[in-house]
């Protein structure tokens, strides 16, 4: 195996055994629920209260610059909106070709069922530009984008990142399912 493929194949189990088995039967009303009021979300266009807004469709990314301290809490919508653009589709964009994932022209999911096929192509579009890299690849920073560091450390990064958001995303789908003390359902 190479170092390229071992580094995907980190990701690439945590992804099978253990994220995306966990996303199975999402729907749309807890892909939306708010466990605390003032939560961050995706909102249909012109509903949203956050100071600056993201996305080009007709829902948009709550957000604001700086970031507020603490951070909101968010929702299981906005931690998949989070993976898809800024921990992947920013660097499949720069590293790999393609499409750029960008926020503020990024159409944002509706539903459950389409954050999830956003989620798996570019998980897949990912997950195979990183197994073709070389040795040399990972040994230097890449030649677009504003990252600086070896493409190794931007690889194990975005690992670090899927593997902390899908956490939390798990987590949300645990006390959606707990919710007031109700006998949960298997998700």
């Amino acid at each position: 195996m190479t170092r390229s493929e071992r580094l995907a194949e980190q990701l690439d189990w945590y992804w099978r055994k253990n994220l995306r088995p966990r996303l199975d039967g999402l729907t749309d009303e807890e892909y939306f629920w708010e466990p605390v009021r003032g939560c961050w979300s995706i909102r249909p266009r012109g509903t949203s209260a956050a100071p600056t807004l993201e996305g080009s469709g007709e829902w948009t990314m709550d957000s604001a610059s700086p970031a507020p301290v603490p951070a909101p809490v968010t929702t299981i919508a906005w931690r998949l909106a989070h993976i898809i653009v800024s921990c992947l589709g920013y660097r499949v964009g720069w590293y790999f070709g393609g499409q750029d994932g960008d926020s503020q022209t990024f159409a944002y999911a509706g539903t459950a069922d389409e954050a999830l096929k956003q989620l798996d192509e570019m998980y897949g579009r990912w997950n195979a530009g990183v197994r073709k890299l070389s040795d040399a690849d990972l040994d230097n920073p890449p030649t677009v984008g504003p990252e600086r560091y070896p493409m190794e450390n931007r690889v194990l990064h975005v690992n670090r990142e899927l593997i902390h958001h899908g956490a939390e995303i798990s987590l949300l789908r645990d006390l959606y399912r707990w919710q007031d003390g109700a006998v949960p359902r298997r998700i």
